[in-house]
Protein backbone atom coordinates (compact mmCIF):
# COMPACT_ATOMS: atom_id res chain seq x y z
CA UNK A 1 0.00 0.00 0.00
CA UNK A 2 1.19 3.51 -0.84
CA UNK A 3 2.33 5.29 2.34
CA UNK A 4 0.62 8.47 1.05
CA UNK A 5 -2.72 6.66 0.80
CA UNK A 6 -4.89 8.06 3.59
CA UNK A 7 -7.66 5.48 3.85
CA UNK A 8 -9.70 7.41 6.42
CA UNK A 9 -9.55 10.67 4.45
CA UNK A 10 -10.67 8.96 1.25
CA UNK A 11 -13.51 7.15 3.03
CA UNK A 12 -14.71 10.44 4.52
CA UNK A 13 -14.58 12.05 1.07
CA UNK A 14 -16.85 9.36 -0.42
CA UNK A 15 -19.29 9.49 2.51
CA UNK A 16 -19.54 13.30 2.46
CA UNK A 17 -20.03 13.30 -1.31
CA UNK A 18 -22.74 10.66 -0.95
CA UNK A 19 -24.45 12.69 1.77
CA UNK A 20 -24.53 15.76 -0.51
CA UNK A 21 -26.00 13.65 -3.29
CA UNK A 22 -28.58 12.31 -0.83
CA UNK A 23 -29.73 15.86 -0.12
CA UNK A 24 -29.90 16.55 -3.86
CA UNK A 25 -31.88 13.33 -4.38
CA UNK A 26 -34.40 14.41 -1.76
CA UNK A 27 -34.65 17.95 -3.17
CA UNK A 28 -35.29 16.56 -6.65
CA UNK A 29 -37.85 14.13 -5.24
CA UNK A 30 -39.70 16.92 -3.41
CA UNK A 31 -39.93 18.91 -6.65
CA UNK A 32 -41.13 15.81 -8.56
CA UNK A 33 -38.03 15.52 -10.73
CA UNK A 34 -38.45 11.80 -10.32
CA UNK A 35 -36.06 10.33 -12.89
CA UNK A 36 -33.23 12.66 -11.84
CA UNK A 37 -33.95 11.92 -8.20
CA UNK A 38 -33.48 8.20 -8.85
CA UNK A 39 -30.33 8.90 -10.85
CA UNK A 40 -28.93 10.74 -7.82
CA UNK A 41 -30.03 7.80 -5.67
CA UNK A 42 -27.75 5.60 -7.72
CA UNK A 43 -24.86 7.97 -7.02
CA UNK A 44 -25.65 7.94 -3.29
CA UNK A 45 -25.27 4.16 -3.18
CA UNK A 46 -22.31 4.05 -5.58
CA UNK A 47 -20.28 6.47 -3.50
CA UNK A 48 -20.99 4.61 -0.27
CA UNK A 49 -19.93 1.35 -1.89
CA UNK A 50 -16.74 3.05 -3.04
CA UNK A 51 -16.11 4.16 0.56
CA UNK A 52 -16.66 0.57 1.64
CA UNK A 53 -14.30 -0.65 -1.07
CA UNK A 54 -11.59 1.68 0.23
CA UNK A 55 -12.21 0.54 3.80
CA UNK A 56 -11.97 -3.14 2.90
CA UNK A 57 -9.22 -3.02 0.26
CA UNK A 58 -7.08 0.00 1.24
CA UNK A 59 -6.85 1.16 -2.36
CA UNK A 60 -8.68 3.46 -4.72
CA UNK A 61 -12.02 2.09 -5.90
CA UNK A 62 -12.46 0.94 -9.48
CA UNK A 63 -14.01 3.40 -11.90
CA UNK A 64 -17.18 1.41 -12.41
CA UNK A 65 -20.84 2.22 -11.80
CA UNK A 66 -22.33 -1.27 -11.51
CA UNK A 67 -23.40 -1.49 -7.88
CA UNK A 68 -23.36 -5.25 -7.61
CA UNK A 69 -19.86 -5.44 -9.04
CA UNK A 70 -18.72 -2.73 -6.63
CA UNK A 71 -20.20 -4.61 -3.70
CA UNK A 72 -18.52 -7.84 -4.80
CA UNK A 73 -15.18 -6.06 -5.16
CA UNK A 74 -15.77 -4.68 -1.65
CA UNK A 75 -15.97 -8.28 -0.40
CA UNK A 76 -19.66 -8.13 0.45
CA UNK A 77 -21.68 -11.29 0.34
CA UNK A 78 -25.12 -10.47 -1.02
CA UNK A 79 -28.25 -12.51 -0.75
CA UNK A 80 -30.45 -12.72 -3.84
CA UNK A 81 -32.72 -9.85 -2.76
CA UNK A 82 -29.77 -7.47 -2.30
CA UNK A 83 -28.37 -8.51 -5.67
CA UNK A 84 -31.68 -7.66 -7.34
CA UNK A 85 -31.89 -4.40 -5.40
CA UNK A 86 -28.42 -3.25 -6.47
CA UNK A 87 -28.99 -4.33 -10.07
CA UNK A 88 -32.25 -2.37 -10.14
CA UNK A 89 -30.68 0.77 -8.71
CA UNK A 90 -27.81 0.45 -11.21
CA UNK A 91 -30.36 0.72 -14.02
CA UNK A 92 -31.30 4.21 -12.80
CA UNK A 93 -27.80 5.36 -13.78
CA UNK A 94 -28.09 4.04 -17.32
CA UNK A 95 -31.72 4.97 -17.86
CA UNK A 96 -31.37 8.58 -16.73
CA UNK A 97 -28.08 9.18 -18.50
CA UNK A 98 -28.55 7.94 -22.07
CA UNK A 99 -30.95 9.60 -24.49
CA UNK A 100 -32.39 6.41 -25.96
CA UNK A 101 -33.51 5.31 -22.47
CA UNK A 102 -34.50 8.69 -21.00
CA UNK A 103 -38.02 8.94 -22.40
CA UNK A 104 -39.15 5.46 -21.42
CA UNK A 105 -37.50 5.79 -18.02
CA UNK A 106 -39.17 9.16 -17.44
CA UNK A 107 -42.57 7.56 -18.16
CA UNK A 108 -42.12 4.78 -15.59
CA UNK A 109 -40.96 7.20 -12.88
CA UNK A 110 -44.43 7.87 -11.57
CA UNK A 111 -44.81 9.36 -8.11
CA UNK A 112 -45.64 5.93 -6.64
CA UNK A 113 -42.73 4.17 -8.39
CA UNK A 114 -40.31 6.88 -7.30
CA UNK A 115 -41.57 6.91 -3.69
CA UNK A 116 -41.07 3.14 -3.48
CA UNK A 117 -37.53 3.37 -4.82
CA UNK A 118 -36.58 6.37 -2.70
CA UNK A 119 -37.51 4.29 0.35
CA UNK A 120 -35.42 1.35 -0.91
CA UNK A 121 -32.46 3.64 -1.61
CA UNK A 122 -32.75 5.15 1.89
CA UNK A 123 -32.79 1.67 3.44
CA UNK A 124 -29.85 0.54 1.31
CA UNK A 125 -27.93 3.68 2.26
CA UNK A 126 -28.41 2.98 5.97
CA UNK A 127 -27.41 -0.67 5.52
CA UNK A 128 -24.13 0.29 3.84
CA UNK A 129 -23.42 2.99 6.42
CA UNK A 130 -23.59 0.37 9.18
CA UNK A 131 -20.51 -1.22 7.59
CA UNK A 132 -18.54 2.01 7.37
Amino acid sequence: MDSNFDTEKIIIHWIESSDKDFKTMMDLYKTQNNSWSLFMGHLVIEKLLKALFVKNNHEFPPMIHDLRRLSEKSNLTLDFDRQVLLDSISRFNINARYDDYKQSFHRICTDDFTAEWIKKIKDCRLWIKTML
